[in-house]
């Protein structure tokens, strides 16, 4: 049976995986240590996703780390300079501070490019081959390599590639999350679906800015991926709708701005309906129980919601941390020298990553309101992006990775917990409708007790959604 050798297999040429591949290969070249890297993907055709559009600043500043900063260029990328937020038709504008912008693109040209940088990196070779095992010690169970078979006419069939450090980065459906993690593995959190649409020549309400639509039931998110192309992701809960047509039809398209409606109507006309997952897997440590001789990277170890687009931001700080430590080491067989790293790893990675991944759940659970309690929190959240400033600062620069801190984020988020109780008291509410018109009106002293009461339960459901997911973090 045939068989090679090489300091590192990667498994998966997506976002990680061909970042790495190119990142390792450069920076031992730079420091006369020239690494064998073998590169192993399924498919090396363009992949067509839903999800996966979307760079934030942070990300943009991570490529340039990684010298991959030309992969945003010639693939018709559009520049993006915040969000736009509109709740009951009215918009707030949130835009990245001191001039930073992020890129939205297609993600199968974005994934392209990454893979022709690692092709051109020197001492990689990319694989097309469908990897089916871990080759284990028989002894200690270690990874000692995968077997695989080439995407080509009379290929050996199960193909042993060796490596002394087998790295696994095959995304949010991972064949190997399981068999790596062991007793470590954590339970998938599956928060919905989004399901994606491609609106032609639409004009957002505020350009070359994502907008998220809060909607009585869900949002909407959309932004530009090219010229004449913007992505909508409606946020479907579970039970998914068994017409989903007729569902956004019905349900989302009237709750979008007047001009997104006719593109909206001819895209589900004419285009396929898809839908993702919307997962939520928090980091748990590697390198103790895991399974030795193989590390999991990306979504195939962590992920967070879709919503604030920081899934790849949060790779490529990943593979930048991950690279340099890499290079440190003296033998990538050692799997003590590696179990530390590993360490090292988790807890240099977590200010982005805790924060990113906080944020995201948090934000969908207040964006998504689902019940009363929710409600006032979404509305309080809205009022908070209102008054501008540092209200609108410090929150986007978390999410645009341009801050790095979970403590500043739990001040933002009790911030607004504590303002929409305010806004509770003070702000003029929906009491009814005259001749089909809404009428507001501000509370009365006499429903103070019933407000108070009302505010220690916003609270505690403030508490419920953002403190077990910062235990989450912290413990694992």
């Amino acid at each position: 049976m045939w068989s090679t050798s090489y300091d590192i297999l990667i498994v998966g040429a997506g976002i990680a995986g061909s970042a790495l591949a190119h990142a390792l290969s450069a920076a031992a070249v730079s420091r006369s240590r020239p690494l064998r890297i073998c590169l192993l993907e399924r498919s090396l055709a363009e992949p067509d996703r839903i999800v996966g559009e979307l760079l934030q600043p942070g990300g943009i500043m991570a490529l340039k780390k990684l010298g991959l900063e030309t992969c945003v260029e010639d693939i018709d990328a559009v520049p993006t300079y915040g969000y736009c937020i509109l709740l009951n038709g009215t918009p707030v504008h949130i835009p990245y501070p001191d001039g930073h912008e992020g890129r939205a693109f297609h993600h199968g040209r974005f994934i392209q490019a990454l893979r022709a940088k690692a092709k051109e990196a020197i001492c990689v070779e990319v694989v097309e081959a469908t990897v089916s095992e871990l080759i284990e010690c028989p002894l200690t169970g270690r990874a000692l390599g995968v077997r695989a078979t080439r995407k080509e006419e009379g290929a050996v069939e199960k193909e042993a590639f060796f490596g002394d450090l087998t790295i696994v980065a095959d995304g949010c459906f991972s064949n190997f999350r399981s068999q790596v993690m062991g007793k470590a593995a954590l339970p998938l959190d599956v928060k919905g679906h989004f399901v994606g649409l491609v609106l032609e020549d639409a004009a957002l309400p505020i350009p070359k800015h994502g907008t998220v639509a809060l909607m009585e039931d869900g949002l909407a998110l959309l932004y530009q991926i090219g010229t004449h192309d913007t992505r909508i992701l409606v946020d479907v809960k579970n039970p998914v709708p068994a017409d989903l047509k007729n569902y956004i039809l019905t349900k989302v398209v009237p709750a979008l701005p007047a001009s997104l409606h006719l593109p909206a109507q001819k895209a589900i006309e004419n285009d396929r309906l898809r839908r993702m997952p919307n997962s939520f897997l928090p980091p748990a440590k590697q390198g103790t129980v895991t399974k030795e001789g193989v590390i999991l990277l990306g979504d195939s170890w962590n992920m967070r919601h879709p919503l604030t687009g920081g899934g790849m931001m949060v790779a490529f700080n990943d593979v930048v941390l991950l690279r340099d430590m890499l290079l440190d080491v003296n033998d990538l067989a050692d799997w003590k020298e590696i179990s530390q790293l590993l360490h090292r790893w988790h807890w240099a990675r977590k200010p982005l990553a805790s924060t990113v991944n906080i944020l995201s759940v948090a934000l969908y659970d207040l964006f998504s309101a689902h019940d009363p309690l929710l409600d006032v929190l979404r509305t309080g959240c809205f009022k908070y992006f209102e008054l501008g400033g540092n209200c609108v600062n410090g929150p986007v620069s978390l999410l645009a990775g341009i801050e790095q801190d979970p403590v500043l984020l739990f001040r933002h988020f009790f911030t607004v917990a504590f303002y929409a109780i305010w806004v509770l008291f003070t702000h003029p509410r929906r009491v009814g409708e005259v001749d089909g018109k809404p009428v507001y009106a501000r509370p009365r002293p006499d429903e103070y007790p019933f407000l108070a009461f009302k505010s220690l339960q916003v609270f505690w459901t403030a508490c419920i959604v953002f403190m077990p997911l910062m235990f989450s973090e912290v413990r694992y």
